[in-house]
């Protein structure tokens, strides 16, 4: 979005000319101390429950599982007596929790298992968007974290009954989750002055690095210590917290929020004045398919998410692997690229909107350059990873620099949908997340093909980054093409007059 220094308001964004405002009321509405940025820290939390409930099973199910007796009954979902002979790590999972289950299950059921969060996402994805942006994101929001949240409590319990239960719980757990990851955006259409969209809403992003990051560093010893089942117990419960918190302190506007300050809700209003955020019912289906600038987000999502994906899912496997670290060293150095990454999206964030509101960089230009930093120096820093294996030192730092690098694009194409569309933002999200997941479904599927058939691990791991990064580069040169920051046409409401 071009951004004047006559600071004219060009599509969704809108800047506030010094004069529209007293100096000392505009200056109040700088730092942390404010409604909007407390909503952002509970999003924070809400998206770190999310995350941690979405990996809880990934930890845990290592210590779930029968090893010994997986093959001979692969359907099987009754507790056995805690037999192991699979190493150090099962000794002493055998030894500090010998009351805590493990069952049969066979490495088809445990896959089953740890996809099945995504089987009905797909379906949830668009209408949870449309909804929230229809009828407002509290209630959407807060009902999926809590179904979310009470699931994860009683998942120990479904293991008990079944493999088929768990499914079920499974499912539904991550259509609830999607609720909340998607239905979000459509608070910071109300919520969001331009000139701080991007620190709000990678504030509240990183929430699910944070997740990410605690769950791999403790769940490991969770499970070593007091057993498996506090994983969902402990993370269960704070999502449970979380939602004392949402419902009495959020709000769907700043108008309807009842602490919120006369003077920060009329600069809320003010600023977002010129830009069209009421929702629609109605869809201009053909317009979205026929817009480049959206096509643009669309291929830059399925791209990065494409890296993403497996980086989360292969971090664990690869520092094991290739580094040969045990189990408790794996879950504290896996942790390390998330935990800066996290610290990076809110950086980038901070960064972004000083450069929008110093009028130093116009807001398309913003979007293009962080994106570009963060596709091409993850890449950068990713490739030369086989080639540096034999040392641990320059591996972890090599991942560790691409978390922080690919954190950047959260200030770049991730939110630029908020830019070219505000007032469907709830629908664009779920439209985008459902290349996400697609990406998800097929970036590890692809990885596990090229590790097990290449004839070294080394030249294994070295074509999955390759790809990985080419796939990456062709959506930052389409995005670099085509992406715009103003508001669409199709997104503007259209305003009828009568002579």
């Amino acid at each position: 979005m071009a951004t004047g220094t006559d600071a004219k308001t060009a599509g969704g964004n809108v800047l506030i000319d010094g004069d529209s405002q007293p100096a000392k009321e505009r200056s109040c509405q700088k730092g942390f101390c404010s409604v909007r940025h407390g909503l952002a820290i509970i999003l924070q939390l809400c998206n770190f429950s999310i995350y941690t409930q979405q990996m809880n099973l990934s930890i845990a199910i290592t210590a779930m599982v029968n090893h010994t007796e997986a093959s001979s009954q692969p359907n099987s979902s009754t507790a056995q007596p805690s037999v192991d002979s699979q190493g150090t790590w099962n000794e002493t999972l055998r030894e500090a929790n010998p009351l805590a289950p493990v069952y049969n299950w066979s490495p088809e059921i445990q896959g089953v298992l740890l996809s099945c969060l995504n089987y009905g996402s797909f379906l949830a994805l668009i209408p949870t968007g449309y909804v929230a942006g229809i009828f407002g994101a509290k209630y959407v929001v807060g009902f999926g974290l809590l179904v979310s949240s009470v699931l994860t409590l009683f998942l120990p319990l479904a293991a008990d009954v079944g493999v088929a239960l768990l499914i079920v719980f499974r499912v539904i757990q991550g259509i609830a989750q999607v609720m909340v990851l998607t239905g979000q955006y459509s608070l910071w259409v109300k919520w969001a002055p331009p000139l701080e969209r991007s620190q709000l809403t990678t504030i509240a992003g990183s929430g699910s690095m944070l997740g990410t990051f605690i769950v791999l560093l403790v769940g490991g010893l969770l499970c070593q210590t007091i057993g498996w089942p506090y994983i969902f117990y402990i993370f269960g419960g704070i999502g449970c917290a979380c939602c004392l918190l949402w419902f009495p302190l959020v709000y769907n506007d700043p108008g309807s929020h009842p602490f919120i300050s006369a003077r920060e809700k009329r600069f809320i209003v003010q600023s977002l004045s010129q830009q069209d955020c009421s929702p629609g019912w109605s869809l201009p289906i053909k317009a979205m398919i026929k817009c480049l600038p959206l096509w643009a987000i669309v291929v830059s999502y399925f791209c990065e998410y494409w890296l993403f994906n497996i980086i989360m899912a292969y971090t664990p496997t690869y520092i094991s692997s290739v580094l040969q670290a045990s189990p408790k060293d794996s879950g504290i150095l896996s942790a390390m690229p998330f935990v800066v990454g996290c610290i990076c999206i809110i950086l980038g964030g901070l960064l972004a909107d000083f450069l929008l509101s110093r009028k130093i960089l116009r807001l398309i230009t913003i979007r293009k350059v962080f994106t570009a930093v963060g596709v091409f120096f993850s890449c950068m820093f990713l490739v030369p990873l086989p080639w540096v294996r034999s040392s641990q030192g320059a591996t972890m730092a090599f991942l560790v620099l691409s978390a922080a690098s690919s954190s950047f694009c959260e200030s770049g194409a991730l939110v630029n949908f908020l830019d070219i569309a505000p007032r469907y933002a709830g629908f664009l999200k779920g439209l985008l997340q459902v290349f996400a997941h697609i990406a998800g479904a097929i970036s590890p599927s692809v990885t596990g093909v090229l590790l097990s058939q290449a004839s070294s691990s080394e030249l294994g791991w070295r074509n999955v980054f390759l790809i990985a990064a080419a796939v990456d580069l062709v959506g930052l040169v389409f995005y670099l093409i085509f992406a715009k920051a103003e508001v669409q046409d199709w997104a503007k409401e259209q305003v009828l007059t009568h002579l």
